[in-house]
């Protein structure tokens, strides 16, 4: 009697095990495709869809990751000038911001516009020098407008954003999430005049003096997605391909945001992926969807080997290569050096041009002074 009651026992045992392992199976299968599913169309190393009436996330993947923002940070450069000044106050150009690399608007010092063509340059050609222009303008210097613009991030509730210019080029300490950058163009939408200037597609502004400038939106939607109301782009080799618009259905506000992305192609296409998305969840009343993931590295491009070259030991030494490379020792047009590797003898042959001969002697003096 009691041999039979043990193998019975055993054989419950065994049958609830297998129960238990079908269930836990299943759960962890849901999860993993849904997971993966949604990691194989966002490639971003952060992103958001955001019901701007509400402000709930409709969709994420790492929403609270920090990121460079990029140009995006002309964002709330523009939020932070409409705040603080007229848009038909004059801005002249400081030579200073007609210095800022690299992208520009070719601003000049001295050159005159209006606060609201410098918001136009700034936002449709994400120009450096319009940024830089409208600081000075509003706060004297760059330092002072950075501490009104985060001031101003803390206020629309992007605590987790630091910015330390007014354009975005990369630093330390600066940053911003997918979450913050969808708060800061949900904020910046309540100002018509900058939903106005972000779904411009092209325009021209100029000079007191009739110089004109041409503008082209660098937002890519802006010509293939009728719902689109507008958006900011920002690159930089550190920050990669970033993005934040907002887009309009039936009453209804999606605002997206992506930080990270490998491409200009993948942005894109990763926006309209994600503004469905977000419209989905809004229309359909389903439960949101967030991906945490690890945050790995888009792809680099990688810079040419490093090639050695030969120490100089003596200015003696270094105008001997200058002059080697120049041809003038021997007067012909080609002149042959030698250099041992390995234990044999290459051949290499050096034009005769007045740049070689620049070169060879600046990097002589350079290899003499460390």
């Amino acid at each position: 009697m009691e041999g039979k009651l043990k193998v019975e026992s055993t054989e419950l045992k065994t049958t609830e095990r297998y129960f238990l392992f079908i269930l836990l199976f299943s759960l962890f299968t849901f999860d993993f495709s849904l997971s993966t599913s949604f990691a194989g169309e966002v490639h971003s190393r952060a992103a958001v869809a955001m019901d701007a009436s509400t402000g709930r996330i409709l969709y994420a993947k790492n929403p609270d990751l920090k990121c460079p923002p990029a140009s995006t940070t002309k964002l709330m450069t523009a939020i932070v000038t409409i705040e603080n000044t007229n848009l038909s106050n004059v801005v002249t150009i400081s030579r200073n911001a007609s210095l800022t690399p690299p992208h520009k608007a070719g601003l000049r010092a001295r050159d005159r516009f209006t606060v609201e063509e410098m918001l136009y340059a700034a936002l449709l050609g994400s120009a450096n020098d319009a940024a830089v222009a409208l600081a000075e303008t509003v706060a004297g210097s760059e330092e002072k407008f950075v501490e009104l613009m985060n001031k101003k991030a803390i206020e629309i509730g992007a605590r987790d954003t630091i910015f330390i210019n007014p354009h975005g080029l990369p630093g330390p300490g600066q940053h911003t999430t997918a979450s913050d950058l969808a708060k800061i163009m949900n904020y910046a939408l309540r100002y018509p005049n900058l939903k106005e200037i972000i779904g411009t597609r092209i325009t021209e502004i100029s000079t007191e003096k009739g110089k004109e400038i041409f503008l082209k939106n660098t937002n890519k939607l802006l010509w293939s997605d009728d719902d689109l109301v507008g958006g900011k782009t920002g690159y930089t080799h550190n920050a990669r391909h970033c993005f934040v618009c907002a887009a309009e259905r039936e009453n209804n506000m999606v605002i997206v945001a992506l930080l990270g992305s490998p491409s200009r192609k993948d942005l894109w296409k990763e926006s309209e992926i994600l503004i469905d998305k977000g419209f989905g969840v809004v229309g359909n009343k389903e439960e949101p969807v967030i991906y945490l993931a690890k945050a790995d590295d888009v792809p680099v491009v990688k810079k040419a080997a490093y090639k050695k070259k030969p120490r100089l030991r003596s200015k003696k030494s270094a105008a001997k290569l200058a002059k080697n490379l120049s041809g003038k020792e021997s007067g012909k047009h080609k002149k042959t050096l030698l250099a041992k590797k390995k234990g044999k003898t290459k051949v290499f042959a050096k034009k005769k041009t007045r740049k070689n001969y620049r070169i060879a002697k600046r990097f002589a003096v350079d290899r003499n002074k460390g």
